[in-house]
């Protein structure tokens, strides 16, 4: 099966190994190398494994380029400081509340106003004013995104999102996913063989070729239904219980496994993921339209969904998140025009997707310059 990690019955992570790195028994145990990491220069001279990573990373972005240009949508340059994070709760939330799935954003001094200022963690916000304008359908940005978040062998406090909007249902945003990473691995596959066969043996690059070939096959379950599918594997009572809070690295890695594929989630509690989702109608208990996708043996990849689609629905929710209403007064202000419609999006991890497909132990392994919360060097 594609892809890094195996999910073990004591909880822990554990790493296949590729044609480069060893097998190691426990994931979690492994601390940032802070060395490794401050060490890029001479690695870059003498390990020939970052010339394949800066080729396969330029393609990447050719495809992804290709892709969004044949699709229609325009790139939209966006900035990188904010009001308005895409994840509040976290930052304005009371207790009751502070259980987004993301966390607090960086923030910084911005000249000499009194307020804070943030570095984006998402450019969808902005992707979703952009739409806006006249005559534009579609967006899509290639942007870093920043996280007030520790680094370990998944998360980077810095990475790069490949992130889209479009006036367009939650079904047709899933399929404009499938398809953009269908093109990416078919591209690398034909033009950077090379490359990914310098991380990855025949069997497994053929495997890839298949996964691709049948991507529109891959199994779409509601969160409720892989609650079940974990409590019928383990026998763990926590997954009756109806929350994300049970549902961390190791139930992705899981679910994968169960079902022998990459994974399409739906249906995530409305509250417990961020404000901008829609709410499915007719759903008890309340869940929003949106989905993850989570890479075979390993971790969510793409985060998608449908918009919070009127004025009514998105005063309620800035009321629950708790949104300063004059620095989200933008955002706001779209659903109150005459021409608004409903739009659909999502955010594609660079280095995350990168990590699946080269099948490295660590995120920092597929990444040149590793952002992480304790070293700014190189």
């Amino acid at each position: 099966m594609l892809g890094p990690y195996t999910a073990n019955k004591d909880g822990s992570i554990s790493y296949k190994g590729n044609k480069l790195f060893l097998a190691i028994q426990n994931i979690q145990s492994v601390e940032v190398p802070i060395e490794e990491i401050e060490d890029r220069v001479n690695q870059f001279a003498k390990d020939n494994m970052w010339g394949h990573i800066a080729k396969i990373n330029h393609q990447v972005n050719i495809s992804t380029n290709e892709f969004f240009n044949n699709l229609g949508a325009l790139f939209t340059p966006l900035p990188l400081t904010t009001r308005m994070i895409s994840s509040p709760g976290a930052v304005y939330g009371k207790e009751a509340i502070n259980y987004t799935t993301d966390t607090c954003p960086i923030t910084l001094k911005w000249f000499d106003l009194q307020n804070t200022a943030f570095l984006s963690e998402s450019s969808q916000i902005y992707l979703e004013l952009a739409i806006i304008q006249n005559g534009v359908d579609q967006v899509y940005s290639i942007y870093n995104s920043f996280r007030k978040e520790h680094a370990d062998a998944t998360h980077l406090s810095e990475f790069h999102h490949i992130e889209y909007e479009g006036k367009i249902n939650q079904t047709q945003n899933e399929e404009i996913i499938l398809n953009l990473i269908k093109k990416i691995i078919t591209d690398l596959l034909e033009k950077n063989r090379k490359d990914m066969a310098y991380f990855l043996d025949e069997e497994k690059l053929k495997e890839l070729k298949n996964f691709a070939d049948n991507i529109h096959n891959v199994p779409r379950r509601t969160f409720k239904e892989v609650l079940e599918l974990l409590y019928n594997d383990t026998g763990n009572e926590k997954y009756k219980e109806f929350t994300l809070k049970n549902f961390g690295s190791w139930e992705e890695i899981k679910i994968t496994e169960i079902l022998g594929n990459m994974v399409v989630i739906r249906e995530f509690p409305l509250l417990e993921v961020p404000f901008y989702h829609a709410l499915v109608d007719g759903k008890e208990p309340k869940v929003a339209s949106n989905s993850d996708f989570i890479w075979p043996s390993y971790r969510e990849t793409v985060g998608s969904g449908h918009r919070v689609r009127s004025k009514e629905e998105l005063n309620k929710k800035a009321d629950i998140f708790q949104l300063p209403k004059e620095d989200y007064s933008p955002y706001l202000q779209t659903r109150e025009l005459n021409n608004y419609r409903e739009t659909s999006g999502f955010g594609l991890g660079w280095e995350r997707l990168l990590q699946g497909l080269l099948e490295t132990p660590f995120i920092w392994s597929a990444c040149q310059f590793p952002r992480v919360d304790i070293t700014l060097k190189p």
